[in-house]
């Protein structure tokens, strides 16, 4: 783990219950705080009607203390009733003036919330949308989801080529302070991931946290995008066969590659550390797959132009070892495993090495 991702994992984050109101009861509550606010007004008013002075009929009734109190509060001020005591005066300064920036506030925050917010909320994902094109989609956004999303802008990949989605307001805004499209919401609904065009995404990495949850995702984002490659994380043996059969072309076992290093390690005591090395773009090396360029095409795996130490190819969904005579001749449409160096330079994500 480098160190601004400990960084970021070490970042103190104060205590918070989330509070779940629907929208008719947080409209409900702003105007009813709103209104409470103008009667407790429209009271001292009344209370304290002998410092006011109608200058129509020189007598303040309730109906006046009503209006004078709205168009004290809204700032209109006709001028035809008026403080004239200076305890009226004192409490029109005092009292209705911190009022009435309560009210306008509420009211304004809730124009905002309501109204503003949501417009803008929509156009700018409709704008995002426009752009959604081979793009990387990674539904959860937990330990496993956050680790792969960092992995791959270190590696190269540009923030807003990624779009996350996770139901948990708190990891989406560590996902946008990396520069990601977030979005709240539920990922096994077709309409969040319509939403996010995952038929148009180059990649779906998925880590829901529970197997059945992200079985069930993989299932969904499979029968909308057919052809787009899914990567899942599944914490029990059993559930990798289902995954796969849900859609997903790789699945990942974060259990079973914990005891692969603790069984290197047990073999020899630089062999887990070369394995993690080989896993992070942050090591001395880094393992790399990507398809045979027409110039290394005829060659043999071991002449790659990039430099790296070639280790399998897959052709045809058959893999093939460096050691073997298929190898010794690549030909178009090759899939190529290799180890690059990574000490002097980075890697450009098509299999180079750039300084």
């Amino acid at each position: 783990m480098s160190a601004s991702r400990k960084t970021r994992s070490a970042r103190f984050k104060p205590l918070r219950r989330a509070v779940r109101i629907p929208v008719w009861g947080d409209l409900g509550i702003r105007l009813g705080s709103a209104l409470l606010l103008i009667f407790a007004v429209i009271m001292i008013h009344w209370w304290d009607r002998n410092g006011l002075v109608d200058n129509l009929d020189g007598e303040v009734s309730f109906l006046d203390v009503v209006y004078f109190t709205m168009i004290s509060i809204t700032t209109t001020g006709f001028g035809d009733i008026a403080p004239i005591s200076d305890r009226a005066r004192l409490v029109e300064a005092v009292i209705v003036t911190p009022v009435r920036f309560a009210v306008l506030f509420i009211f304004v925050g809730t124009a905002y919330n309501f109204l503003i917010k949501r417009t803008w909320e929509q156009w700018r994902m409709a704008r995002i949308q426009e752009k959604l094109s081979d793009h990387i989609v990674a539904l959860g956004f937990g330990v496993s989801g956050s680790e792969a999303v960092a992995e791959l802008i270190e590696r190269g990949t540009d923030p807003s080529r990624i779009v996350v989605i996770d139901p948990s307001e708190d990891r989406l805004n560590d996902a946008e302070a990396l520069g990601c499209n977030v979005m709240a919401g539920d990922a096994t609904r077709d309409e969040t991931l319509k939403a996010v065009r995952i038929d148009k995404a180059a990649n779906v990495l998925i880590s829901a946290g529970r197997d059945d949850t992200t079985i069930l995702i993989t299932l969904t984002a499979r029968s909308l995008a057919p052809h787009v490659p899914i990567s899942a994380v599944v914490r029990a043996d059993d559930n990798e066969s289902l995954a796969r059969q849900a859609g997903a072309n790789n699945v990942i076992n974060p259990v079973r590659f914990t005891g692969l290093l603790l069984a290197g390690s047990a073999k020899g005591e630089h062999i887990a550390d070369y394995l993690a090395d080989l896993a992070s773009v942050s090591g001395r090396v880094q393992l790399v797959e990507r398809l045979v360029t027409p110039e290394e095409c005829g060659g043999a795996l071991s002449e790659l132009r990039s430099g790296g130490r070639g280790l399998r190819v897959y052709r045809d969904g058959k893999a093939l070892g460096f050691w073997e005579e298929e190898c010794q001749m690549l030909r178009p449409g090759d899939v190529i495993v290799e180890i690059i160096p990574t000490v002097n330079g980075t890697h450009n994500g098509d299999g180079q090495v750039g300084s």
